[in-house]
């Protein structure tokens, strides 16, 4: 099909519709998300109904980087730190040892039951080490599942934080490959770089991001989502320039902000959470479209082998290394190798040999989609199954009802408290978001001079504001007091609209 500027905008909004409607009835028959996004541009392909000629790696390669930014730095505006703190160093372990030792031995046996050299089947092992955020996390929230103690948080840390070890493999094998007389210790001053630098710029670009947000005053609040996908873009590019990962930079950059008060931080946060499904809409179609069908039959022998090497061995020898510094039960760490789902990293890592040129690229490429799709397939429909199975699911009758921040929404107070501010207290010319206010606490409105005004970050209280303060606690209402520089005060109920 010949297609106009006109007719492939046509296809291309078709394709994301059907993507959608999709996934929102793919759970009912046990089929993940992610694997449908990669068959619909399968599909819609040259070698099948053939809508869609692609052949372009490096776009691929270019679409994959900037939709994993958006999608790192969308989990990572999500990730409660106080919640991720306990399960830090396990999450810490399970992306750097486990990655190092399940691509090290995936690499051994695609040694043993390929045609490829050594170094050839490192990169292989590699390109699939580390587990996708965005298959782990659609699958996990999809049902809601409950999971024991701080399974959900390390899963989340570890799924966020492995794809930078992983990049740096792939690079290291990579070199190896096009370059056997490399020494190892060009490899481990790469990783040293990759790492240290990937890691400053995170936190830099984290302070430099909420230094902008909260001091530049924007004319319209719908640039300010817009100013932090460019600060997300410019912590991913600036890293990579000075030689660091820019994948870890902008993860941390994300936790950073997504813990700290900033300027329309709900909208933002809303804003990308649907950027994230979007890109990785597009991500997986666009790498449905790259692939050729009947090339993956043809590796599917071998694929099938490592695939269930990857899920049954390599894997869990992963993490039962990775967390043997741990007192972890069994079960728990029997779970946590099951959901190491592959998904649309290891496809994106695979253009990279596509790119370089080697000479097993393509072979390369057709065996870790196949790995991807058998992941996503076995892995992703039986998490539920295997949760159960290994009894790491909270009981019904103690599961929470609702979501948790539905219990500390803006929606759901029940203290409240009224304060005046004079003409001398140290709040007044202040922007809320400067007031480093309890997160449990709210300012919902302000009486000015006989008007009233819903206030957000930006909003600089002054000399006169009447404020109705929203909290859970007591506790959290004389905390409010004290970032507004005043004395913790009985807190009274308001005769507030007199």
């Amino acid at each position: 099909m010949n297609l106009s500027s006109e007719n492939s905008l046509f296809i291309v909004a078709l394709l994301l519709l059907i993507s959608i409607l999709a996934g929102k009835t793919s759970f009912k028959f046990g089929i993940p998300t992610l694997l449908l996004f990669l068959l619909i541009g399968m599909l819609a392909g040259s070698q099948a109904i053939g809508v869609i000629h692609f052949e372009d790696a490096k776009l691929a390669q270019l679409i994959g980087i900037i939709s994993l930014c958006f999608i790192l730095f969308s989990g990572g505006l999500d990730t409660d730190w106080h919640s991720v703190r306990p399960a830090l160093w396990h999450g810490v372990s399970l992306s750097t040892i486990g990655v190092l030792v399940t691509a090290i031995s995936v690499g051994i046996f695609a040694y043993q039951v390929t045609n490829f050299n050594l170094y050839e089947a490192l990169l292989l092992g590699a390109i699939v080490s580390s587990t996708d955020a965005a298959a782990v996390f659609s699958i996990l929230r999809s049902k809601n599942l409950s999971l024991k103690g701080n399974l959900r948080p390390m899963l989340e840390l570890e799924s966020g934080s492995n794809d930078p070890m992983a990049y740096v493999l792939m690079l290291a094998f990579l070199n190896m490959v096009i370059n056997p007389q490399v020494e190892a210790s060009g490899i481990l001053v790469l990783f040293i770089r990759q790492m240290v630098v990937g890691a400053l710029g995170g936190v830099f670009f984290a302070r430099f991001s909420k230094f902008v947000i909260n001091r530049i005053k924007l004319d319209l609040e719908g640039l300010y989502p817009a100013l932090v996908i460019a600060l997300a873009l410019l912590t991913f590019s600036a890293t990579d320039l000075l030689g660091g990962n820019g994948f870890l930079a902008v993860y941390l950059c994300a936790i950073y902000l997504g813990n700290q008060d900033f300027i329309h931080k709900n909208t933002i946060v809303k804003m990308f959470d649907g950027l994230a499904w979007l890109m990785q809409i597009v991500l997986f179609l666009t790498l449905g479209l790259l692939v050729l069908p009947w090339q993956i039959v043809q590796v599917a022998n071998v694929g099938l082998l490592i695939a269930l090497f990857v899920m049954l061995v390599a894997r869990p020898l992963g993490v039962f290394v990775a967390l043997s510094f741990f007192r972890l039960s069994n079960r728990k760490r029997l779970f946590i190798s099951w959901v190491g789902l592959r998904g649309a990293v290891p496809i994106v890592f695979a253009t990279y040999p596509l790119l370089a040129g080697i000479e097993k690229a393509s072979m390369i490429f057709n065996i870790v989609f196949f790995i991807t799709l058998t992941s996503l397939l076995l892995q992703g429909s039986s998490c539920f199954f295997v949760a159960r199975v290994l009894k790491v699911v909270l009981p019904a009758k103690i599961k929470p009802r609702l979501p948790l921040n539905v219990f500390f929404s803006e929606t759901a107070k029940t203290v409240i408290d009224e304060v005046v501010l004079s003409a001398s207290d140290w709040a007044v010319g202040k922007k809320i978001v400067d007031l480093q206010f309890p997160h449990q606490a709210i300012i919902a409105i302000i009486k000015r001079k006989g008007t009233f005004i819903i206030p957000n970050g930006s909003t600089e209280l002054a000399a006169g504001d009447k404020l109705i303060i929203l909290s859970d606690t007591a506790e959290n209402i004389r905390a409010a007091h004290r970032s507004l520089g005043l004395a913790a005060d009985t807190v009274h109920i308001p005769d507030f609209f007199s």
